[in-house]
C-alpha cells in the first residue's frame, strides 16, 4: 500500500480528509441550513462536541502510532487552537464592520473557515516539499516566527487589541468589491440574487472573501509553528483542521470574553518566539550549510523534546489567561 511522506498510507489520509469534510457538512446541516443565532448553551455544547472529537482523534493517534506523535499531535493541536482564538478578534471586527445580522452570521463563518482549510492544505503540501528538498528551511521558519513573535509583543504592549477596532480591507477584499456587482443590503444569508434580470452578489460573499484572506494571513505563522513541533504532514493538517473544526462555535462562544482576553496577544508571541527557537535549535542539529561549522551538524544545539513543548506551551497559555482575568476582574468587562 503507498504511503505518504511520513508514511501514512494513502488511504488513511483520504479517510481521514473525508470524515473531516462529512464534519463540516453535518456542521452545515446542523447549525448553518437554518439563519439563527446560537444561545451560549448551544455554542458551549458544541464547541465541547468538537474539542472532545479532536481529543479522542489524538488518542487514536496515540495508540495506534505512538507516543512521540501523540504528543506532537496534542502539542500542535494546543498552539493551532490558542492562534485560532487571536484569529476571532479579526472576524469580530469584519462582522461588525460589514454590520452582518447576528443570526446570518454562521454561514459566511463555515465558508470562510472551510476556504482557510484549503488554503492550509495546500500551504501544508508547499512547506512538506521545502522541507524534505531542504533542510534549511528551518532556519527561515524560526527566524520568521522569532520575526513574528517581536511584532505581536510591540503590538501588545503598544494598544490593547479590541474588537471595536476598524476593519481595513486588503486590497484582494477592494479588488473584489471594485470588480463584482454587489448589490447594497444583506439578503438574509443569500450569497447572490437576481435583480432586475441581473445576478447580483450580497455583501455576505464580501465578507466571506475578507475572511478567508484574514485567515491566509494568519496561515503564514500558523503553518511554520506547526512545522516547528512534527514534521508529520498529517499531524500538521490534522492538527489545523481540528482547531478549525468548531471555530463556528466557539466564535459565538466567547463573544464579548475576547476583549477580557488583554494578555493573550502577548502570550502567543511568547509561544511562537519559543517555537521559532526550537526550530533553530533543529536546523542547527540538522545544519547543512557550508558557511556554518563546514556544512557539519552543531552538536551543541540544544534539543527539545515534544513533551517540554507542550508544558511550555500549556503553561504560557494558562499564566497569560489567568493574568487577563486577574486584570480584567473575573466577572467585569476588560478595562480600556
Amino acid at each position: 500500500m503507498a504511503n505518504g511522506g511520513d508514511g501514512v498510507p494513502y488511504w488513511i489520509w483520504l479517510s481521514t480528509i473525508g470524515g473531516i469534510a462529512a464534519l463540516f457538512i453535518f456542521d452545515f446541516m446542523t447549525h448553518v441550513r437554518k439563519a439563527h443565532e446560537p444561545s451560549f448553551k448551544e455554542a458551549a455544547i458544541w464547541s465541547t462536541f468538537y474539542v472532545g472529537i479532536a481529543i479522542l482523534f489524538g488518542g487514536g493517534i496515540w495508540y495506534l502510532w505512538d507516543a512521540t506523535h501523540g504528543l506532537e499531535y496534542f502539542a500542535g493541536f494546543v498552539t493551532e487552537k490558542s492562534l485560532s482564538v487571536d484569529n476571532l478578534f479579526v472576524f469580530v471586527i469584519i462582522m461588525q464592520s460589514f454590520r452582518v445580522p447576528r443570526e446570518d452570521q454562521q454561514k459566511a463563518l463555515l465558508i470562510g473557515i472551510v476556504l482557510a482549510l484549503i488554503m492550509r492544505g495546500i500551504f501544508i503540501a508547499i512547506g512538506a516539499a521545502a522541507i524534505s528538498q531542504f533542510s534549511w528551511i528551518f532556519y527561515l521558519f524560526g527566524l520568521f516566527l522569532l520575526a513574528t513573535a517581536i511584532k505581536l509583543a510591540y503590538d501588545s504592549f503598544s494598544h490593547q487589541k479590541t474588537t471595536e477596532e476598524e476593519y481595513e480591507p486588503n486590497f484582494v477584499v477592494k479588488w473584489f468589491e471594485r470588480t463584482f456587482p454587489t448589490t447594497s443590503e444583506f439578503h438574509g444569508n443569500a450569497l447572490f440574487i437576481k435583480q432586475n434580470g441581473k445576478r447580483l452578489m450580497t455583501p455576505m460573499m464580501v465578507v466571506i472573501v475578507a475572511l478567508g484572506m484574514t485567515d491566509l494571513l494568519f496561515a503564514l505563522d500558523s503553518i511554520p509553528a506547526i512545522y516547528g513541533l512534527t514534521d508529520a504532514p498529517y499531524i500538521v493538517f490534522t492538527t489545523n483542521a481540528f482547531a478549525l473544526l468548531g471555530l463556528l462555535q466557539l466564535y459565538f462562544l466567547l463573544g464579548g470574553l475576547l476583549d477580557r482576553l488583554v494578555y493573550l496577544g502577548f502570550g502567543l508571541s511568547l509561544i511562537l518566539a519559543f517555537i521559532g527557537v526550537k526550530l533553530i535549535f533543529h536546523a542547527l542539529e540538522d545544519n547543512t550549510l557550508p558557511f556554518l561549522n563546514n556544512g557539519q551538524p552543531i552538536e551543541w544545539a540544544p534539543h527539545i523534546t515534544t513533551s517540554t513543548s507542550l508544558i511550555v506551551i500549556i503553561g504560557i497559555l494558562v499564566v497569560t489567561t489567568v493574568a487577563s482575568l486577574v486584570k480584567t476582574g473575573f466577572g467585569g468587562s476588560s478595562s480600556r
